[in-house]
Parts: C-alpha cells; sequence; structure tokens
C-alpha cells in the first residue's frame, strides 16, 4: 500500500520535489504563519492556551509537547507552506491538544485508569487520525509522507544507514530530506551501519488504513471528545464518558463533509476498500 502511494505521486507530479511545489505551495515567511496560526486557534477557540514556537533544528514538521507545564507546540519552519500549514495544526491542535484536554477529564486519563477500564493504546488511532487531518481538505490529499516513512522504516530494518539513503533516492533527489527520513528511522540506534530502525514511525500509515476501513462504523466526534482511546474503544466507553462541554475540532463539526473529504482520501491514494477488508479483516 505504500509504495502504490508513493507512486501515484510520482506518476502524477514526475518527483517529490514538484509534488512539494504543487501542492504545498510556497514557504510563508514568519509573519505569514503566525497570522494563519492565529486565526487557526481562534476557530478551536484555544487562544492562549497554547504556546508556539518557531524553529528550524526539528527532524518532523511539528511537535506537540509540555515544556514548563503549558502545552507547547513547535514548528519546523522548513516545513510551513502556504496550503499545508492549516493541516499541520488540524494534525497538533485539532487532534492531539483537543484530544488531550478531553482526555484530562475522563476517568480514565490515569495509567491506573487506563488498566480499571481497559483501554487498547492510544495509537495507532491517535497518529492515524491526526494524520488523516493533515491532509483533510487538499485538493490532491496523497498521504505521501505516511507512506514514506512506513517505507522507509521497512527498509533501515533491512540496510545501513547509507544504503538506506542511496535506496531513498529513487523517490527523494532532495539529499536533505532523504537526511531526514533517514536520522528518524535510525534514531536510537547504536551502530547505524547495521540493519535496525526506530519503528515508531509505521504507526501513522497503519493508523491511516485501519481508519479508513473502519471509517463507516466510527463515531468521530465521540473518537475527539472521549480523549486518548482507540477507534476500537469508543462504543464501549460511551457511556463511562464526561462528555458535557467536550470539544470537538471545529472541522468536525459539518459531519457530511468530513466523511466526504474521508472517501476523496481513499480515492485519491487507490486504495481499495476490498483490500483494506482483507488487509485488516474484522
Amino acid at each position: 500500500q505504500a509504495i502504490r502511494i508513493i507512486r501515484a505521486v510520482l506518476e502524477k507530479y514526475g518527483t517529490y520535489e514538484s509534488f512539494e511545489v504543487a501542492t504545498g505551495g510556497r514557504l510563508l515567511s514568519k509573519c505569514q504563519i503566525w497570522s494563519v496560526i492565529r486565526k487557526y486557534m481562534q476557530k478551536e477557540g484555544c487562544v492562549g492556551e497554547v504556546v508556539v514556537q518557531l524553529t528550524d533544528d526539528l527532524l518532523s514538521q511539528a511537535v506537540m509537547m509540555v515544556e514548563d507545564s503549558r502545552p507547547t507546540l513547535a514548528i519546523n519552519l522548513a516545513g510551513a507552506r502556504q496550503h499545508w500549514l492549516e493541516g499541520m495544526l488540524r494534525h497538533e491542535i485539532g487532534t492531539h491538544y483537543i484530544r488531550g484536554v478531553n482526555n484530562t477529564r475522563q476517568p480514565w486519563h490515569s495509567s491506573e485508569g487506563r488498566k480499571q477500564y481497559s483501554l487498547k493504546p492510544a495509537n495507532p488511532t491517535e497518529e492515524g487520525l491526526a494524520s488523516l487531518h493533515s491532509v483533510l481538505f487538499r485538493k490532491q490529499p496523497f498521504l505521501w509522507r505516511a507512506a514514506l516513512l512506513y517505507y522507509t522504516i521497512e527498509r533501515a530494518s533491512r540496510l545501513s544507514f547509507s544504503a538506506l539513503f542511496q535506496d531513498l533516492e529513487q523517490y527523494v533527489q532532495d539529499a536533505g530530506v532523504r537526511w531526514e527520513y533517514c536520522v528518524r528511522a535510525k534514531r536510537g540506534q547504536t551502530d547505524t551501519s547495521q540493519p535496525g530502525c526506530f519503528s515508531k514511525d509505521q504507526v501513522y500509515l497503519d493508523g491511516i488504513l485501519r481508519i479508513l476501513r473502519h471509517r463507516q462504523t466510527i463515531d468521530f466526534p465521540l473518537l475527539a471528545a472521549l480523549g486518548k482511546v482507540s477507534y476500537e474503544d469508543v462504543n464501549r466507553l460511551k457511556k463511562f464518558g464526561v462528555l458535557e462541554k467536550a470539544r470537538i475540532p471545529h472541522f468536525m463539526q459539518d459531519l457530511e463533509r468530513y466523511m466526504k473529504q474521508l472517501d476523496h482520501i481513499v480515492t485519491t491514494n487507490g486504495l481499495d476498500e476490498e483490500e483494506l477488508e482483507q488487509l485488516l479483516p474484522d
């Protein structure tokens, strides 16, 4: 599935670089980035709740963390393109942060609570949902990043760092971008000349495919409202959840439009419903 998504992008755009320019648009100045962030925070009703830092030394596009006990979003300036920035905010704020806030109000907010209610791990649902929200509303919602991360990890488990760097050249010519993917895949390895990988990055595509496979039966607003839970636990937890004053991301309010976007993601990426069912049986 990952290779099919990557090839679909290359067939349409020729190279990763032209895909980036055509779909991402131009890089934004700091001033423009602040303006987009401010408007987005207003839409989600969380102005002043999250500290935002702009940086150029992040391994990822953006990351949500807690610093000095305040929720903090660090954004990589190199990834802040005009058509991609809002998706990044839907990923970090509209998914991770909002589900995190809702989670603090649930009886399973602690690790003891999770055990008590026999919760499945939040991933791959958490990162899968966030990754879908990154591409939601794009004209061409290709799941390129999730697919290439998945492929890179798979190859890293068999290749050295330098062989992996060469292998990725068939998909990405830009050495800086390839370097970033390789470093992500090999982080934590004591000897990068040996095969071996940091496999967390496979969670994005895994979660995406699982959610898309079951999208007709998932209650998405509830999935956001119940906090850091797996889509598989939603129906079971409904009766225990604290749903009063739960925050729902603004882009889920029009659920019909949201579901159409998920269908559009499936079609754009050449995903086959029957194949998904075979790949992920009930």
